[in-house]
């Protein structure tokens, strides 16, 4: 069970009594109608502002979530469980219609809200959001014997009071595609003009990125005001979103920025933050998801070596050969996310979590904290054991450009993807990118230094022998973080197998829109449109300027592309759109990349 979150104290999902329930799903359906017409980012900002000042305060925290495609936090809240097949039988026992009929119409329509949406009533019965939340929370709580029956006829009964564009959002809000164009930034922006003070925004998110949990921050808000917001503090048992690095063009312009320094391993691995409470150890990956359960030996490692009641570390899992200490590619390693099998996963790929900050210690918040002071913190916290799960992340303290370059090239030589340079009296800027943290990856002397982490938001059908797949290329973008937008950067053609074409549109497909997505900016036209979702990671020859794509036109004529782009991997099942490399770090790599053909002359 969840520490914080749903099901578990001290917050509750299954109401509070006291409230007044005084939002309809009626009045939220007509709101989120208004959202998905408009593409204006003030607008939705406006609208959905309004309907959260509207609620109540428990409903407040709900309507959050629900916006969010979910019923809580990433990191507690219950998955419905029912696919779109499952919930056409819930649509046909609602409404008399047969299966076939509605079939017939998902085929068409590609979306099973919009279905429900077109064959049910435009007026219904009446009913609550909170009644509509705590349905799903019903279906998505159901377990054992028969309990994909009971998920079905539980839907079928929230249907049938339901009025069509209610039903749309609710099978969609089910299925975790909403589809509304508003993502965490705008719902943080909306928050604060629920209060009537724009000015809120950075207290409200400063509460976000220490608790990763819109609703939590929505309660915090109206019953605690400004003051709480501040008062907040990061605790165990809910993720801190992570502090992000910036790029620079080579050691000694890392240098110049930071003076003296701390040099670290940049291991090819996933995330985690560990997060242990008494004897119960939780962690987190970099999109704030629970994983748990599927790395038993760093979890046992935290209990054995961690010397405190409660604290947070941060780190990299990396897999490796324990008959030689190599570290394994990440293409291996991302093979422990799996959820099944756990035991067999973890004897063929061994795991070392390489701990590398400390965040919280047995009631002390050390995000504020220079680096310095949290480095002799975590050393002093963690006990070091020969082939432990949990290991300390080497680490260089220098001002001199070669031995950082040696060291550099040390780390590179060891499989590794380069090196982390941090700032030596830098806080912890949870949820930020800042120079407080500087990577080098391995190639930044190539002409483009590092790969991007794209967003796909369409395909084209394509020529010749890919035709035949149905999909010739990708449309992939990058994240604008100031307009909580997705400005197109690349058309992808190669990386993928055949198979990898075949599987990709058939998930992309998933995700299919009959026009252009409300946060996507885009100049080319694909054959399909999908809703910004799936992660990517794309090695390109370099940066250019383009008049085909959108990243950082800004009322320019062209904007930032990349040249000759393929995939690397597959999907970063490990990152959400809003992780992806924004388009703020596209233009730094292109300066860099200026800079880099400048002194080659």
């Amino acid at each position: 069970m969840p520490l914080f979150g749903i099901g578990s104290a001290p917050r509750c999902a299954l109401g509070y009594e006291g409230d007044t329930m005084a939002l309809s799903m009626r009045e939220v359906a007509e709101a989120f109608v208004a959202l998905e017409k408009s593409s204006r980012r003030t607008t939705l900002v406006a609208i959905l502002g309004d309907l959260l000042a509207r609620a109540e305060t428990a409903e407040m925290e709900r309507l959050v979530y629900l916006c969010q495609g979910r019923l809580g936090p990433p990191f507690s809240a219950p998955e419905i469980g029912l696919q779109a097949k499952l919930m056409m039988h819930a649509v046909a026992d609602a409404t008399g219609c047969t299966e076939e009929a509605i079939r017939h119409l998902y085929d068409e329509r590609g979306d099973i809200g919009t279905v429900a949406g077109e064959i049910l009533p435009a007026e219904g019965r009446g009913i609550s959001l909170m009644e509509v939340y705590h349905q799903l929370l019903a279906i998505a709580t159901a377990s054992g014997r028969g309990a994909q029956a009971q998920k079905i006829g539980l839907l079928a009964d929230l249907l049938r009071r339901l009025s069509g564009p209610e039903a749309r959002y609710v099978l969609r809000i089910a299925q975790g595609r909403l589809r509304l164009g508003v993502g965490d930034a705008t719902i943080l922006d909306a928050l604060a003009t629920s209060a009537g003070d724009p000015s809120l925004k950075e207290a409200i998110e400063r509460c976000y990125n220490l608790s990763s949990d819109l609703g939590l921050v929505a309660r915090v808000l109206r019953e605690e005001g400004e003051p709480g917001l501040r008062r907040f503090q990061a605790r165990p048992g809910r993720p801190v979103r992570p502090a992000l690095a910036q790029r620079v063009a080579s050691p000694e312009e890392a240098l110049r920025r930071l003076g003296r320094c701390q040099a670290e391993p940049k291991y090819d691995g996933f995330r985690l933050q560990t997060h242990r409470v008494g004897d119960a150890v939780h962690l987190f990956s970099r999109n704030m998801e629970d994983v748990s359960g599927q790395f038993p030996e760093i979890a046992e490692a935290t209990l054995r070596q961690v010397g405190a009641e409660s604290a947070i570390l941060e780190g990299e899992a990396v897999g490796y050969l324990p008959e030689t200490g190599e570290y394994l590619p990440f293409q291996v390693t991302v093979q422990r996310r799996r959820k099944h099998r756990v035991e067999a996963m973890q004897e063929a790929i061994p795991l070392r979590l390489f701990a590398f900050d400390l965040l919280y210690a047995d009631g002390r918040e050390f995000l504020t904290a220079p680096l310095t002071e949290r480095r002799a913190a975590l050393e002093r916290l963690v006990t070091p054991t020969p082939d432990s799960a949990l290991a300390l992340s080497p680490v260089l303290v220098t001002d001199d450009a070669t031995e950082l370059e040696r060291f550099f090239d040390e780390m590179v030589s060891e499989g590794l993807e380069g090196i982390m340079v941090k700032r030596l009296d830098g806080a912890y800027t949870a949820g930020a990118r800042s120079f407080n943290w500087i990577k080098l990856k391995r190639g930044y002397r190539a002409e483009l230094a590092d790969t991007v982490d794209c967003v796909l938001v369409g395909y084209l059908y394509g020529r010749g022998q890919r035709a035949r797949f149905g999909i010739g290329s990708l449309l992939a973008a990058v994240y604008d973080e100031k307009r909580d937008r997705f400005q197109t950067v690349a058309k992808i053609g190669s990386g993928l197998s055949d198979e990898g074409w075949v599987k990709m549109r058939e998930l992309l497909d998933q995700d299919s829109v009959p026009h252009r997505p409300a946060r996507v900016d885009s100049v080319l036209q694909p054959d399909v449109w999908c809703e910004p979702h799936y992660v990517v990671e794309v090695q390109a020859d370099e940066i250019t300027r383009s008049p085909l794509h959108a990243a950082g036109r800004d009322g320019e004529p062209t904007g930032y592309a990349l040249r000759f782009p393929r995939m690397v991997g597959w999907i970063r099942a490990d990152k959400h759109p809003e992780d992806a490399t924004t388009v703020e770090e596209i233009i730094e790599m292109f300066r860099i990349q200026r800079l880099r053909a400048t002194s080659a002359l």
